[in-house]
């Protein structure tokens, strides 16, 4: 643990104690959103980035400790375990030392060494790596038996051995290693007679580059052409280099052994050594272009879920076809469904007056602010026919990110809230609530077909989904959510809640009416107090009996508040908005043993904020330049 501590305290550029605490938060079931944002004493004001980065390495720590006890139990078993053995794996760093160790005690298969052992040259082959014999042909004769009946057999046979015993040598491995990480190309060629079927790999049919130092979308699609088998992909240092070094510190003499072991150097290297080592580097850096292009899909599904909502508009959206129509609806400011119904603008109907006045109409009956218009098929000729047209009042357009609209429609949860309505107008109904807030709408949606990245498929499944969910999490628990009109996916994203228990408070709320404050959570059946302290910061009540349960200030420290506004001879309701109050202020003033300077200076932060305000900025026509004759329309 103590090198584990230092090796990523050295990694992040932070102190080992704040990576010693933040795990032991994370062991005692702490959220990264609720370590953050409530626990900054204990971490020194960790990011939520850096504390998922040490949440990665240390799950990969545990990974090569649970290596390392199966690899001694392997030992233990084959009876060849001593203190020795065992301190070099408990010593050992990395994965790959670690299994450099256990190699050459690793139970084999019948390779062709395993073979040669068993017609009895394995003394013919220490024979020949000691260079102590002077007639070798001489000395090859006494192992001929009736599985080796010549001389070429048993040499080959005892190379086989010296071969595998060159491949098992820790520092062999560790400096082709070397060589793989800094000197090894990565080249790509078009498979034979694929040059037609994969010519949109064209520009990698004949293409080399430093392997390590390849851009992730070019590695990504060097594996998918491979995989589609339009691609022969190699990676590799230069064969002869490696064969010299290891030469240069095995073989001692000049005779006929020397030539004998330089032969099974190359055999060993060309076989055994760069296959095994060419895996290994192909894994390294098909890691490195998952997570580099796994970042990004992070920030672009973070840009997409914190977009500004439209808060307080009726909606008009429209989901664009062509021979099926454009299906639209009308929603309230809270994302109600009030109307629905079909247009035919395009071809093959063409029927485009009639949709113009039927879309004028109804945004003069629903009083409609803004019109959400969906990005995929049809949606640039819809977006033309909206400019085209003028309406009575200031009316607002913006074009839609449609991904993952049909996967929502066809969910249990779309079933759910629209039971009499087919996929289409939940599809529609998606995209327009997409436009009064994103991130509540797009919660609902598996976040891989919300459409973040263009490689998505390329890349580790599981660590895509794992890294996408973890940033709803983050995007979820840094706006917070109200507890009595959140929906149950929304409230499933919340630092220690989950489907089961978001229902539960959704099933409690239908049943007892709004909660009136945080204490009530208690009452959630299968809700205890961790899961309410991990919880709780993160769900606002809005005009509730307690008016902290507004903000984000954790009831655990509702008593600091009080505190300070008793100090001031105010209530607490008093200094809620209050812009001057961290300069009336000293956080020293205010700390306990529980309570350190950082979580008051937060907590005055919370407090300067009006009552129940978001931590996104909302959108509001007036600070847009729009007409009453002209729609804008903002590209994505």
């Amino acid at each position: 643990m103590k090198e584990f501590l230092k090796t990523t305290a050295s990694a992040l550029n932070i102190a080992e104690w704040q990576v010693e605490n933040s795990v032991q938060l994370m062991k005692e079931g702490a959220t990264i959103p609720f370590i953050a944002r409530y626990r900054k004493e204990k971490t020194g004001e960790l990011t939520d980035i850096e504390l998922f980065e040490i949440q990665k390495l240390y799950e990969k720590y545990l990974a090569l400790e649970d290596r390392k006890k199966a690899i001694i139990k392997s030992l233990y078993e084959q009876e060849i375990l001593n203190n020795e053995l065992q301190n070099k794996i408990l010593s050992a760093i990395t994965m790959a030392e670690v299994e450099d160790i256990y190699l050459p005690y690793k139970p084999k298969r019948k390779t062709r060494a395993v073979k040669a052992r068993e017609r009895g040259l394995e003394p013919l082959a220490k024979m020949i790596m000691s260079e102590n014999v002077n007639n070798l042909e001489y000395s090859t004769v006494k192992f001929l038996s009736k599985d080796v009946k010549t001389i070429d057999e048993a040499l080959a046979g005892a190379r086989d051995i010296i071969a595998e015993w060159v491949s098992e040598y820790g520092w062999v491995r560790n400096r082709i290693r070397q060589q793989f990480e800094k000197y090894a190309s990565i080249t790509s060629k078009v498979a034979k007679d694929k040059e037609e079927e994969g010519i949109k790999y064209s520009s990698w049919f004949d293409w080399s580059e430093n392997a390590m130092k390849a851009p992730s979308h070019r590695v990504l699609a060097f594996f998918r052409g491979e995989n589609e088998g339009v691609l022969k992909i190699k990676i590799s240092p230069d064969k002869e280099r490696a064969v010299d070094m290891i030469c240069s510190r095995v073989i001692k003499k000049d005779n006929e052994c020397s030539y004998q072991k330089e032969l099974a150097v190359a055999d060993s290297v060309g076989r055994l050594i760069f296959p095994s080592l060419e895996t290994e580097i192909r894994n390294i850096i098909k890691e490195r272009a998952d997570e580099s292009s796994i970042k990004l899909f992070g920030e672009n599904l973070q840009q997409l879920l914190l977009a500004p909502p439209l808060y307080n508009k009726n909606i008009l959206a429209i989901d664009p076809g062509f021979r099926t129509g454009c299906k639209i609806v009308c929603l309230d400011h809270n994302g109600k469904l009030l109307h629905n119904d079909t247009i035919y603008p395009h071809p093959p109907q063409n029927q485009t007056a009639m949709a113009v006045k039927k879309i004028n109409n109804l945004v003069d009956s629903y009083n409609i602010d803004a019109i959400a218009i969906g990005n995929g098929t049809a949606g640039r000729e819809t977006e033309r026919l909206i400019q085209m047209m003028s309406f009575k009042k200031e009316v607002l357009a913006i074009s839609v990110n449609e991904d993952g609209a049909s996967v929502y429609s066809a969910s249990a949860a779309a079933r759910e809230e629209f039971p009499e309505y087919d996929i289409t107008v939940r599809g529609a109904v998606s995209i327009g609530r997409r436009l009064i807030d994103p991130l509540a709408e797009l919660v609902k949606i598996d976040p891989k077909s919300i459409g973040v990245g263009q490689y998505q498929h390329d890349v580790n499944q599981k660590l895509l989904k794992e890294r996408l969910k973890s940033t709803v999490e983050l995007c979820v628990n840094k706006v917070g959510v109200d507890l009595n009109t959140a929906s149950k996916e929304l409230l499933t994203y919340i630092s220690g809640l989950g489907p089961k228990l978001a229902q539960q408070i959704v099933e409690f709320r239908n049943d007892n009416g709004d909660f009136l404050n945080r204490t009530q959570l208690i009452k959630i059946p299968g809700l205890g107090k961790k899961a309410m302290e991990q919880a709780a910061g993160f769900l606002r009540i809005k005009n509730g009996d307690n008016i902290l349960d507004s903000t984000s200030v954790h009831p655990e420290s509702y008593h600091v508040v009080e505190k300070i506004a008793s100090s001031k001879g105010l209530n607490v309701e008093d200094i809620i908005g209050d812009s001057k109050i961290r300069e009336k202020i000293s956080p020293k003033d205010f700390t306990d043993k529980d309570t350190g300077e950082i979580t008051i200076r937060d907590i005055l932060r919370e407090l300067e904020k009006p009552e129940g305000i978001q931590e996104r900025n909302s959108v509001s026509l007036s600070s847009m330049r729009i007409s009453a004759v002209s729609v804008t329309l903002n590209q994505e």
